[in-house]
């Protein structure tokens, strides 16, 4: 008889400050402030619960009102990952739990992906901590050291992770990057999943010199020899908002689908 699937806790890291788009949690989003809709959206995946871990009372509230999970945490973490790391402490949850951290500005994100990256972790024991990728569709997309691509070993799991175009495809790209190689490099997703006691002892580990150099924290974990599975979608998590114009896109989109 197949064993039933661990539950997971979907995480959403909510801090007001934002220097592109002042008080993003609260943005109304055709009739929402933006986190709930998140956290409506969360909803609808297979996770057992869904918290928003806040740093602002006004965000507290706006939650309370809608019915939305969620809990005030400290105002001088450093990541997001710190702030699931006391969110996790506060709900009680245990070593072994599963946490997935979904990001307060994804309203439209896939429930596939939060699906699929818990999964990882609640069939394969060895994994502490989980992301997702998909296709890079353009030769633009691969160029811009915004967007961060990884490269997978044969078990599906992280080799290294760079704002730098990976892989270099040595003798496709001596007169510069036209095309793409074959198969199609890998975007990360900022979508993540943790084991409750990896996630306490992350904000412990050394910050490592690719991390530095990169900016980017999954580097840390992967430079202490912690592996990093890799759901690989066929298709991207649909728009963040990181901007006034982004907002705008997403109010659009919605109404489209409503």
């Amino acid at each position: 008889m197949p064993q039933s699937p661990l539950p997971f806790t979907v995480i959403i890291p909510a801090r007001l400050a934002s220097s592109r788009l002042p008080n993003k949690p609260l943005a109304d989003i055709n009739g929402l402030p933006m986190i709930v809709r998140v956290a409506a959206r969360a909803k609808l995946s297979s996770a057992s619960a869904v918290v928003v871990a806040c740093d602002d009372a006004s965000v507290l509230r706006v939650c309370e009102e809608h019915a939305i999970n969620a809990i005030l945490t400290r105002t001088d973490h450093i990541s997001g990952s710190d702030r699931l790391a006391e969110a996790s402490a506060a709900l009680g949850l245990q070593d072994s739990d599963i946490v997935v951290n979904v990001q307060g500005d994804e309203p439209l994100i896939d429930l596939n992906m939060i699906n699929e990256v818990a999964k990882l972790l609640q069939t394969d024991p060895t994994l502490e901590m989980s992301t997702v990728a998909h296709p890079i569709k353009s030769v633009e997309e691969f160029q811009n050291p915004n967007i961060v691509k990884v490269v997978l070993d044969q078990r599906s799991r992280a080799h290294y992770f760079s704002r730098a175009p990976i892989p270099w495809w040595r003798d496709g790209f001596k007169d510069g990057i036209k095309q793409l190689p074959t198969p199609a490099p890998l975007r990360h997703v900022g979508l993540y999943a943790y084991r409750v006691g990896f996630l306490r002892k992350f904000p412990t580990l050394t910050p490592s010199v690719t991390e530095r150099l990169e900016s980017l924290e999954q580097l840390r974990a992967l430079s202490h020899g912690y592996p990093i599975g890799v759901y690989v979608s066929p298709h991207d998590s649909g728009p963040g908002v990181d901007t006034p114009e982004d907002l705008e896109r997403i109010r659009e989109l919605i109404s489209i689908f409503k």
